[in-house]
Parts: C-alpha cells; structure tokens; sequence
C-alpha cells in the first residue's frame, strides 16, 4: 500500500492490528445526526491541564479540524460513525508536529495536486479509505516505497498514531486525510488520478434496515471509477460474509469494473496486504476472510 522514498528496509515496529471498522471516513455521522460536529477526542493528560483548558479552545490548533466540511456540501446518509477515543500523549505529540507537514482536512473547498501533496509528481498514490490505528496501513508504505498512500479516516487517535509511525520509520510516503472520503473523491480530487483504491474491513452495517450506509453501492462505485486511472484496482477486504456476497453483487454489476479472477468470485488474499493480528485471531476462530479485487475497466 498503501516519497519521496523511504527504504523499503526500515523497520515498521508496531504490531500489525486490523483497521477498524472503516468507512467513507468524516466528522459527522449518520442521518439522524446529520448536523452534529465530529466527535471530540480526549487526552490522556493530567486533570489539572483538563481544567485549565477552555471548553470551545480547539486540543491540536494546528491539527484535524472536527468538521472541516462543514456546511460547505450537502450531509447525507453517511456510511460510518463517530467514535469517541482517548489520544495519548505520544499520538497527541505527533499529530501537533506533524498535521502541517503530512496532514490535511477534507473541506471540499480546493482541488488536490497530489503530486505536489507528496512532493513527486510521478508517485503513483493510492487512497486508502479507513485505516483504523494505520499499522497495516505502515507496514504497507514501507514495502512499497514507490506508491504514495493517501490514508483517510476520521478517527483522531490513530491519526496520530500512523503519523508517530510514519516518522518513526522514515515512511514520506503517507499522507493522512482527515474528514468523508466522498467529499475527498467527489469535490477534491481530479479524474483519473488515482493508482488505486483500498477499502478494508469497512463498517458491515449488519441491520438490515442500516444496509443503506454500507459504504460499497453502486453511487460510490460509479463516484470511484471517475477517480481511478484506467487499469487502477480496487481491493476491499471484509470479514462479514452477508457484506462480501453484497460487495461482490455489486462490483460484478459495476459497468465500469472487472473483476480479476477468472472465475468472478473472491480473490486470495495478495501479499501487499497484511494478515492481521485482529484477523488471525478472527481466523483461528473461523472466521472467513474475503478479499474482492476488481480493475478499473479501460474505456
């Protein structure tokens, strides 16, 4: 997965755990709470500084803005929701030295030039939408050198802890995106600009009457495809098999997809992804672990 390029030797020292549920990534979460701010983040620092600090003063100034689209697009069913974590000190740390070197918010407003973004007009930079405390997402840059990663979530501690790691193991190949992966597709990237598009282990919504928010639809698929460069390929893993059966229905009906496996179905699992250590546990378990990857068709 996924600068100027780091060694693909350094070291990636964190334990590999699963992204969490991912999503579309941004501030707010469904419908019924379709105006409300994100979710503040907590830090793990001592009472004292907790009282001292104003109510409406922002914790990372610099940092992750909690709704950076604000008003500016229309809110709608969102396919993810908003989580309430406490920041470390250490993810605290890295998300104020390093938010204005390798981070940015969605706010709809501008488009990206991802070749300047990354500092390598030729990087080829694939969007990773949800990547959970980003080791997986880590351990991925530092195989793959030579591809950009643009890591999209909203969940601020593990933004602050893929950027500890990225620094930690020379990893200029990451970018954080703070805020809704649409909005990010759809207002802030230009067509064709993507190398891929990786979707892991995102929100299975199990409740029939919350299928509406699964992130894999037809809209997304079709808002994708004008983002992906021909040939590009987009990889989603889930361990929800009603979801996998649903995804695979709807990227094989996708006019604009191939899927690559010859007989249609789910595709083994490919090296550059990690096995986790939340998705061994979930497989001595017997859980069943599918991965779908489909080519952005050539026109």
């Amino acid at each position: 997965m996924s600068e100027n390029h780091a060694s693909p030797s350094a070291p990636v020292t964190a334990p590999v755990t699963a992204p969490a549920a991912a999503s579309a990534a941004a501030s707010a979460s469904a419908d019924e709470r379709a105006g409300a701010p994100a979710a503040e983040a907590t830090v793990a620092s001592p009472a004292a500084a907790q009282q001292t600090r104003g109510r409406r003063e922002p914790m990372f100034p610099d940092g992750p803005a909690p709704d950076p689209a604000g008003s500016h697009h229309e809110r709608r069913i969102r396919s993810f929701q908003p989580r309430r974590s406490r920041v470390t000190t250490g993810q605290g740390e890295a998300l104020r030295r390093l938010w204005p070197k390798w981070g940015l918010d969605i706010d709809g407003l501008s488009k990206l030039d991802l070749g300047e973004l990354f500092g390598d007009p030729e990087l080829p930079v694939v969007l990773e939408i949800g990547f959970g405390m980003g080791e997986a997402t880590a351990v991925m840059a530092a195989a793959d050198p030579g591809t950009g990663i643009l890591a999209c979530d909203v969940h601020t501690p593990g933004q602050g802890n893929l950027l500890g790691l990225a620094e930690r193991n020379g990893l200029t190949n990451v970018r954080v995106a703070n805020g809704d992966a649409i909005i990010l597709l759809r207002e802030m990237l230009v067509p064709d600009s993507l190398a891929g598009l990786r979707v892991y282990f995102p929100d299975p919504w199990p409740k029939k009457r919350h299928h509406k928010r699964r992130l894999i639809q037809p809209e997304f698929l079709a808002l994708a495809a004008t983002r992906l460069a021909p040939g590009a390929l987009l990889h989603c893993a889930t361990d929800w098999e009603p979801y996998a059966e649903q995804m695979l229905e709807v990227l094989s009906a996708a006019p604009d997809f191939e899927n690559t496996q010859a007989d249609g179905g789910f595709a083994p699992r490919p090296e550059f992804r990690p096995l986790t250590r939340f998705e061994g546990q979930g497989l001595d378990k017997g859980h069943v672990v599918h991965d779908l990857l489909f080519r952005r068709k050539a026109h």
